[in-house]
């Protein structure tokens, strides 16, 4: 993050970090916040040999808590000071960014994006790539299996609709773990409203250069995990396609790439989203979405780039799970 993106991040969120001094303390300073809060979602857990505690569970303890101490220490704070902080801000951009850089969309805002696929990914008439991320959190207390998902860990999904600029348009934050993609899907807001025709979807027309096919509806793209609708394209399930199919499921493969990399992207910004989030769920919706207007805020492609090549160079690339 440049200077000046910092500037024009504390102009918007600092009357929401403000705090009054008293007699017995002078208030810390929103940037203070602010900067503490931005560090926490990118420091790394520290070795296990950081704090002696005995055990697989000791060595997430002593990564997540070194980290933390390592952090409030390091700018004089107290831990609870920069717990508060993280929650703080991520309910100031939430509140503050969200109708800026994660609108609901519009008919022109879908024409945008689909313009924006046939430019760039050779894909016409489409709406976004949808995919499904679980981000992996500390087991909640007395959840039985809920967040228990395939992989053996706990987590929460994360629902993103992106365009071909790896910008989220649509997220949905929080389901179970051991939902699939599809159950998230047709049970989220964006599921509902596809059905239904009220989020302003443009009404089908001509693919470019092949007018005389007739009019064809604006479409969705997802993998198996995801049902064939009207409006939500999957690719050909099987081995023995015929070679109209085989170029089909390369096409709608390449469309569905920026999904990988809108997930990879943010994941490489902010290193929390490489390890088990130690936070109440509800709080770990928060920062999920915090982390996705983040993203849209700090877009720019020689940027997406270069952190592309960074995850594929230390074999960390945030592909997308994946429940068929």
């Amino acid at each position: 993050m440049s200077a000046e993106q910092m500037d024009e991040l504390l102009s918007l969120l600092g009357p929401e970090l403000t705090r009054q001094s008293t007699n017995y303390r002078a208030a810390i300073e929103p940037k203070q916040r602010l900067a503490v809060a931005l560090r926490s979602c990118h420091v790394e857990p520290l070795l296990e040999d950081s704090i002696s505690v005995n055990g697989p569970i000791g060595v997430v303890v002593a990564g997540l808590l070194g980290s933390l101490v390592s952090l409030a220490f390091s700018y004089r704070l107290g831990c609870t000071t920069v717990t508060n902080s993280v929650h703080m801000v991520c309910a100031a951009i939430e509140k503050k960014m969200m109708e800026r850089f994660l609108p609901r969309p519009t008919e022109e805002t879908w024409k945008e994006v689909a313009q924006g696929f046939w430019e760039k990914w050779n894909f016409p008439n489409c709406l976004g790539a949808i995919d499904g991320k679980h981000i992996v959190i500390q087991a909640p207390p007395r959840s039985g299996s809920q967040y228990f998902n395939y992989k053996k860990t706990f987590s929460i999904v994360l629902l993103a609709l992106v365009d071909a600029d790896y910008r989220f348009r649509v997220i949905q934050v929080g389901d179970f773990g051991r939902t699939s993609d599809g159950g998230v899907y047709a049970g989220s807001v964006l599921g509902k409203g596809m059905e239904t025709k009220t989020l302003h979807v443009p009404t089908s027309t001509s693919l470019p250069g092949a007018a005389h096919l007739g009019e064809m509806p604006f479409v969705m793209v997802g993998d198996a995990a995801f049902p064939l609708k009207l409006y939500l394209m999957r690719p050909y399930s099987g081995k023995n396609l015929t070679h109209q199919k085989r170029i089909f499921n390369d096409r709608l493969s390449r469309a569905r790439m920026v999904m990988e990399n809108a997930f990879g992207i943010p994941a490489s910004r902010w290193r929390i989203f490489h390890r088990r989030i130690n936070l109440h769920p509800e709080s770990v919706d928060k920062l999920v979405v915090a982390g996705c207007i983040l993203h849209n805020f700090l877009l720019a492609p020689s940027e997406n780039q270069r952190l592309l090549e960074e995850e594929e160079q230390q074999g960390r690339h945030m592909a997308p799970d994946r429940m068929v």
